[in-house]
C-alpha cells in the first residue's frame, strides 16, 4: 500500500518534473513514507531529494523550557532554504500532522501559540509566487490516531486510522491516479458554476451562526486548471486528499458570528467549540475551550485577524462520508465549509486584485459548514441565490 501511496503523492499531488529538487518535510516517524517518495521522485527524473525532518516532541521541550520571549524567534535559514527552492522551481512535499494534535496538551494555549513552527512566513511568499509545485499529505502516528479512535488500543487505532486513510486517499481504486484526476475535474467544475454568478458575498446561517462574508470583484473558485499550476505549467494537487473549492475574500468585509464545526488543531493544541464575531473583517472576539492559542496566532501580525480563503464543500466527498472527526485539518477542512485566517493565495483572485488579498504570516482553516449550515450566494444586485442546502449543491 505505501508504495501505491508514494507514487500517488509523486504524479498526482507533486507532479515533479525531471530535473527539480525536491524538498520533504515530515516527522521524523515518517520516515519510511519519505524513503519510498524519495524512491519515486528520483525514478521521476528528480535532481535532488531534500529530506528535512521536524521532531515535534523538540517542539514541546522548547515550550515547556524557553524563555517567553524567544518563543517566536525562527532561525532565519529557515526562510532562505525555501526561497532558494522557490527561486529554483522545485517541489514542497509536506507529511502531516508535522506536530500530531494533542502533542502539546499541559502547555498553556497562549504560550503554545507563540511558535508557529514548522511553518513560516516564506512558505506563503513561494506559494503565491507559483514557483514550485507542492502538495501535502498524511501520515499515521499514534498520538493522533488514539484522539480519533479513543476506544481502540494504539495498534488497532492506527490500523483503523489507516484504514480510512485508504479510503479517502481513493487507494483502494484500481487506478488511484485516475480516480483523483476525475475528482478534480468535478471540482473544477463546481468552482466553474459558482463563478459563472460573480457573488459579492457569501452568507453562513446555522447555530449560532450568521456571517456574510464579502468577495472581492475577481474572486473564483475555480483555477485555470483542475488542480493548481505553477508558472511553468506543472500542474498538482496542493492536498491529497481534497474535497473542496476555495477562493480569497474581501479582507475589509466579513461581518457577523461563527460556530466551528469540529475541532480545530493549532500545531498541537486542539480548540474546541470555537466560536468567532468579527467586525469589518476583523476578528474582534475568539472564543472556546484551548482558543488562547488561536488568539496567539491571530495577533502574530496585521492580517492574522482577518480572513484569507473562503472554502465550499459537499457531502458528496469521502471524507464526510467517514462520519469521523480526524482533528486534522488537511482531513477535517475537506469534510466541511471552511474559512482560513491569515494569507490568502494570490491564484484565487484576478491579478487587479493581488494587491488586495489578505496577506500574512499565518494561514489557519477552521471548520464552519455542515449540513446544518446554509450557504447562501449575495449578487451585486441584492438577489440571494442557495449555495448550499443539507450539505448538497443548490448551483
Amino acid at each position: 500500500m505505501l508504495g501505491g501511496y508514494a507514487k500517488l503523492i509523486v504524479e498526482v499531488g507533486a507532479n515533479v518534473q525531471p530535473g527539480q529538487t525536491v524538498w520533504i518535510v515530515a516527522e521524523p516517524r515518517a520516515a519510511p513514507l519519505v524513503r519510498l517518495v524519495a524512491a519515486e521522485a528520483y525514478e521521476r527524473g528528480a535532481r535532488f531529494v531534500d529530506a528535512w525532518y521536524f521532531d515535534p516532541f523538540v517542539k514541546r521541550i522548547r515550550l515547556e523550557r524557553a524563555a517567553e520571549d524567544t518563543l517566536d524567534f525562527v532561525p532565519s535559514w529557515y526562510g532562505r532554504r525555501l526561497l532558494s527552492l522557490g527561486d529554483g522551481h522545485g517541489v514542497r512535499i509536506s507529511i502531516t500532522p508535522q506536530v500530531p494534535p494533542g502533542l502539546l496538551d499541559g502547555i498553556d494555549p497562549e504560550r503554545a501559540g507563540r511558535d508557529g513552527l514548522p511553518a513560516h512566513r516564506e512558505n506563503f511568499e513561494v506559494i503565491n509566487a507559483r514557483t514550485t509545485n507542492w502538495t501535502v499529505v498524511p501520515w499515521v502516528v499514534p498520538e493522533w490516531a488514539r484522539l480519533v479512535h479513543p476506544g481502540l488500543d494504539d495498534d488497532a487505532a492506527v490500523a483503523k486510522l489507516w484504514e480510512q486513510l485508504v479510503y479517502v486517499l481513493r487507494l483502494d481504486e484500481d487506478d488511484p491516479a485516475a480516480a483523483w484526476k476525475a475528482r478534480l475535474e468535478q471540482l473544477h467544475e463546481a468552482g466553474r458554476r459558482i463563478d459563472a454568478r460573480r457573488f459579492d458575498a457569501l452568507r453562513f446561517e446555522g447555530p449560532d451562526t450568521d456571517l456574510t462574508v464579502g468577495l472581492l470583484p475577481t474572486s473564483r473558485f475555480s483555477a485555470e486548471t483542475p488542480g493548481m499550476q505553477t508558472v511553468d505549467g506543472v500542474i498538482h494537487a496542493p492536498n491529497l486528499p481534497t474535497e473542496e473549492i476555495a477562493s480569497a475574500p474581501d479582507p475589509q468585509r466579513v461581518d457577523g458570528i461563527v460556530a466551528a464545526t469540529k475541532p480545530l488543531d493549532v500545531s498541537g493544541t486542539v480548540v474546541r467549540d470555537l466560536q468567532v464575531r468579527f467586525e469589518g473583517g476583523r476578528a474582534v472576539e475568539i472564543e472556546g475551550d484551548g482558543a488562547a492559542a488561536l488568539r496567539g496566532r491571530v495577533a502574530r501580525d496585521e492580517g492574522a485577524a482577518r480572513l484569507g480563503e473562503v472554502a465550499l464543500v459537499d457531502n458528496e466527498g469521502r471524507i464526510g462520508k467517514t462520519n469521523t472527526v480526524f482533528f486534522n485539518t488537511l482531513l477535517d477542512e475537506n469534510a466541511a465549509s471552511h474559512l482560513a485566517f491569515g494569507n490568502a493565495y494570490a491564484i484565487s483572485v484576478g491579478e487587479e486584485d493581488h494587491d488586495r488579498i489578505n496577506k500574512s504570516a499565518i494561514h489557519i482553516d477552521f471548520m464552519v459548514g455542515s449540513d446544518d449550515v446554509n450557504v447562501t450566494g449575495l449578487t451585486r444586485d441584492d438577489d440571494a441565490v442557495p449555495v448550499l442546502r443539507g450539505g448538497s449543491w443548490q448551483v
